[in-house]
């Protein structure tokens, strides 16, 4: 079932969420949901509390951008062919390399896109689908990626990144998503 998209504004968005059991209700269906709802969003990586739930879940599928690469950008990143994975109970080890900048976006603020800089490499913890227990080293879009998602689960958003001037320019258009002002080809609910 295709869920909708949690617009910026949504104080779920600004929650640190939390760790969540095996036993939690309906999570194989909330997983199940939340690919459906990426895909059907075009996008790469979706945390639960953009669809309204405070844990401490998210899906990424960094493939997608290595399958829509232009020819020109074949080979640029260490991460070729990207991840397709389910984070659990996430948490960050080791952030580590030089920052780099890399144009992003936000299902949750449609139509707005600006570069952040993040480490090239991050070492994270979590739970797999199956509840089973990973370590693992991530680098190039797939970390990109994770970290977006990560920050959702802390209650971050990309562009808490950008200097404050930049954000003061971007706030009508975030004013904007936040009163529904927006028109987006993926279902959304805005705060109330």
């Amino acid at each position: 079932m295709i869920l909708p998209i949690v617009a910026y504004g949504s104080p779920v968005l600004r929650k640190v969420c939390e760790d969540i059991g095996p036993e939690y209700p309906g999570l194989e269906k909330l997983i199940a949901d939340m690919w459906e709802t990426m895909y059907n969003s075009n996008g790469v990586g979706l945390a639960a509390p953009q669809v309204n739930m405070p844990i401490r879940l998210f899906t990424i599928d960094s493939e997608q951008i290595f399958n829509h690469q232009e020819e020109e950008e074949k080979g640029q990143y260490p991460d070729e062919p990207g991840y397709r994975g389910v984070f659990i109970n996430a948490h960050i080890r080791e952030l580590s390399g030089k920052e780099w900048a890399y144009n992003e976006g936000c299902l949750s603020i449609p139509k707005i896109r600006e570069d952040v800089n993040r480490e090239e490499q991050v070492t994270l913890e979590y739970l797999d689908e199956l509840f089973l227990p990973q370590t693992r080293t991530f680098n190039g879009l797939t970390a990109r990626v994770i970290l977006h998602e990560y920050d959702h689960i802390e209650g971050r958003l990309f562009i808490d990144h950008l200097k404050p001037l930049k954000r003061k320019l971007l706030k009508r258009k975030l004013d904007d998503i936040s009163r529904g002002k927006i028109k987006v080809d993926y279902r959304m609910v805005f705060p109330k």
